[in-house]
């Protein structure tokens, strides 16, 4: 069962403007991962839900985090169906991220009152998802759409919230485009996951670059 509420969860995005993606295998290396993002300032992760029993890493990497950080927003993304979406609640999923927009999931979400946040890509599917209860929509892929995109929704809907993800990175120049243009958080995997040159996650660099793109979110709002 969630911990948080979808207000609460919906407020930390507005508030860290940044939610990191990741996934492992391995639930030791899924630990480690989870310290170097928490050390790094965020309280928010998407485990995404990209191999086999990834449920099974999730639901222990949740009761670690439970314990060794309890104040760490544990949600899931990559869910494609409703019943993928029930499965992870019952692990204490508090938010639900999917690649398409599917009432079945919407539904689930909603019975629970857990935050959902589903991939569209046009106006009519953003405005749909708002009308099945959506606080804030995923853009996906977010490389193809651009800054633009986000600009133009806003402008007859201001009320519209977007958390673009895929070719969100680190970089100012990147996160400004993203922020200014009207972006309520950004998604960012690949970019702040970094490894070195043996193929391991560096983990004092995913720490250090989670720390630098929320400083950079926060100074970019501030200006």
């Amino acid at each position: 069962m969630a911990r948080f509420t979808r207000i609460e969860v919906a407020q930390k995005m507005k508030e860290q403007g940044m939610v990191p993606l990741f996934y492992n295998s391995d639930i030791e290396t899924a630990k480690k991962v989870l310290h170097a993002i928490y050390a790094g300032g965020a309280r928010l992760l998407e485990f995404t839900n990209r191999g086999d029993f990834a449920h099974e890493v999730f639901a222990a990497l949740y009761k670690y985090a439970a314990k060794e950080m309890p104040d760490m927003i544990m949600g899931v993304g990559s869910v494609t169906d409703g019943g993928t979406a029930s499965l992870y609640m019952q692990l204490g999923a508090n938010f639900i991220v999917t690649p398409v927009l599917r009432e079945d999931i919407a539904i689930v979400c909603n019975r629970k009152k857990v935050l959902w946040s589903p991939g569209c890509g046009s106006l009519t599917e953003i405005a749909r998802a708002e009308e099945l209860g959506c606080e804030i929509v995923k853009l996906f892929p977010g490389s193809i759409y651009g800054p633009n995109f986000i600009k133009s929704v806003r402008a007859p809907q201001p009320w519209t919230n977007i958390m673009p993800t895929g070719g969100v990175s680190p970089d100012y120049e990147n996160l400004k485009g993203w922020i200014n243009a009207g972006a309520y958080c950004v998604g960012m995997g690949s970019k702040l996951m970094a490894k070195d040159a043996d193929g391991n996650f560096d983990l004092p660099k995913i720490a250090s670059l989670t720390k630098e793109s929320l400083s950079r979110i926060a100074e970019i709002r501030k200006n």
